[in-house]
């Protein structure tokens, strides 16, 4: 019979998991307290909250919030980075706070509420540029070919300019 705790618990990783739109899952094992502590505080400041989790518990919570393809990545020691907002952004801090961590490996995670990614897409992910130079590029792209078009015209009328004051030349 579950205790009161562990139902609190499943509640309160349910309403974490439910307004998360990603979730990043990690083998914690090797770490002291005071550097799980760090990477907590780390995250925090992204707006990231990490979690060490039992995994039958989380495995409930997941089910309950409507994202059970997490469970999959649930196995051996984890912890769960949960965040909302922009999943690239996400990654990028949850790989730069681990980075120094050479015992903690990425599993993979979970994108919206059923796009299962490995270790390698999560990688990607984070390697991505922000959404305002993503933007910037699209718009760049978008205005080469105009740009190019509106020198071609110029340049013609630049070259019948040229030609027709030729010709009055010839002609006086």
């Amino acid at each position: 019979m579950p205790t009161e705790a562990k139902r609190e618990t499943v509640a309160e990783l349910t309403e974490i998991a439910r307004s998360s739109s990603a979730m990043i899952v990690s083998e914690y094992r090797g770490l002291k307290v005071s550097e799980l502590g760090a990477i907590r505080r780390t995250l925090r400041q992204q707006n990231v909250t990490y979690h060490v989790v039992k995994n039958r518990l989380m495995k409930i919570a997941a089910k309950d919030a409507g994202k059970e393809p997490l469970a999959v990545l649930l196995e051996g020691p984890t912890a769960v980075a949960f965040g909302s907002g922009n999943e690239a952004v996400m990654a990028k801090a949850v790989i730069d706070a681990l980075r120094p961590y050479r015992l903690v490996k990425i599993k993979g995670g979970l994108l919206g509420d059923h796009a299962i990614v490995d270790a390698a897409g999560i990688t990607s992910l984070s390697q991505l540029p922000s959404r305002e130079v993503l933007l910037g590029q699209l718009a760049g792209t978008l205005s080469a070919p105009m740009s190019q078009l509106v020198g071609a015209l110029a340049a013609s009328m630049r070259e019948l300019a040229g030609v027709m004051s030729a010709v009055a030349e010839q002609k006086a």
